[in-house]
């Protein structure tokens, strides 16, 4: 009796002996576990391409893309369009149809490619005033058009403005480093307000869209031309394959530089696409909001009014 009284004991001994050491092993390996769980951060992220970064950090990152890409920008577009780009500026600048004495402001447009147009356009448009009124009395005379480029880099500034002394471009044009998320303008003060190729590099696209609608005139026009999201599965698969398995080899083999061209594709397929960006816009305040894609809708133009 007395002996298994004594193996009982032990049992119960040898039984609480293992229940603290499996207790602390637990308590050992859940802190353990905790310890390995990403802890949350109160920093806001964005994305960068396919990394998320905490917002602050954008900036400077874009800023290093076009800083250098800037010397073959339209090397970068011929290569994200297969050259096509420049037939949707033209159709962008079109569909503006600005009239003489408009005052424009391109966001985004250091190197010059709508602001070029933009002044050639008007100047069509005033030599056919012009002709009309040959053989009739002087009249009104035709009010002064000018285009502000507006851009967050200056080394896309100053590819614009080497552009614009190589055209001969003097007058109805200037260059200001700007940000589109705070921009130094009065309200009131455009006509139009632009933005091509560049929104969809900015942190806050509604701090952008709400910026421009400041800005503009009432009935002032708000347009954006973007790349956006192709709707047919078949050309969709085509274009996905030559933008991941082309653009960025042809970046490094043109410019030296596969980690800028990357980030440009990725950054497309993070913005929202046709309808999504149009909501955006009526939330900013745009009415009569509407788009048209280009090319199957690699790239589409978006307008809204100021009213």
């Amino acid at each position: 009796m007395a002996a298994s009284m004594r193996s009982q004991a032990f049992c119960r001994w040898c039984l609480r002996k293992y229940q603290r050491r499996e207790i602390t092993r637990f308590c050992s390996s859940s802190s353990k576990i905790q310890s390995e769980i990403p802890k949350p951060t109160e920093e806001k992220q964005t994305h960068f391409g396919y990394q998320y970064i905490p917002e602050e950090q954008k900036e400077k990152k874009v800023y290093e893309v076009f800083e250098n890409v800037a010397s073959k920008y339209d090397l970068m577009n011929d290569a994200m369009s297969t050259g096509v780009h420049r037939l949707w500026k033209d159709s962008f600048v079109k569909a503006l149809a600005p009239s003489p004495g408009t005052q424009l402001l391109d966001m985004a447009g250091g190197t010059g490619d709508i602001a070029f147009r933009f002044l050639k356009y008007i100047k069509t448009q005033e030599e056919k005033i012009a002709a009309a009124r040959q053989g009739t009395p002087e009249g009104e005379v035709t009010p002064m058009s000018h285009v502000t480029v507006a851009d967050i880099n200056k080394e896309m500034l100053k590819v614009g403005e080497m552009r614009a002394e190589k055209r001969g471009i003097k007058s109805g044009i200037s260059w200001l480093q700007a940000n589109a998320e705070n921009l130094q303008f009065p309200e009131n003060t455009f006509d139009a307000y632009t933005i091509a190729f560049g929104i969809r590099n900015c942190t806050h696209i509604d701090k952008v869209i709400s910026e421009a609608y400041r800005v503009l005139k009432p009935g002032g026009r708000f347009m954006c031309l973007e790349f956006s999201r192709v709707g047919n599965p078949i050309i969709r698969s085509l274009y996905d394959l030559y933008s991941f398995q082309v653009i960025p080899v042809l970046g490094q083999v043109l410019a030296r530089d596969w980690k800028s061209y990357q980030y440009l594709v990725e950054s497309i397929r993070q913005f929202p696409d046709q309808d999504t960006f149009k909501r955006m816009i009526q939330d900013g305040g745009f009415k009569a909001v509407s788009f048209e894609n280009l090319t199957f809708g690699v790239a589409a133009i978006h307008s809204g009014f100021k009213i």
